[in-house]
């Protein structure tokens, strides 16, 4: 199976290693852009466009995380690349 995401190389997560990854997060970055600008429509200060665009930041990123747990490596925290015994 070709995995959409990788481990990262530091920390804990994913980076996209194919373009069905990078195309998913286009989609999310779209999404997330989308919501702001239609919320934004609608709101008076600053501070309601936040308010009513954290729910779907939330529902985003859930369906973004689990998309990554399906398609991606199985997360790890490590700090740089896995030393082989030669």
């Amino acid at each position: 199976m070709k995995y959409w995401f990788i481990r990262k190389t530091y920390g804990y997560g994913w980076v996209p290693a194919s373009w069905q990854g990078w195309a998913s997060m286009l989609v999310y970055t779209a999404l997330i852009v989308f919501a702001v600008v239609r919320h934004d429509a609608n709101s008076y200060s600053g501070s309601d466009t936040l308010y009513a665009s954290v729910p779907e930041f939330a529902l985003y990123t859930a369906l973004l995380i689990i998309l990554c747990m399906w398609k991606g490596e199985k997360p790890r925290w490590q700090w740089g690349q896995e030393k082989k015994d030669d």
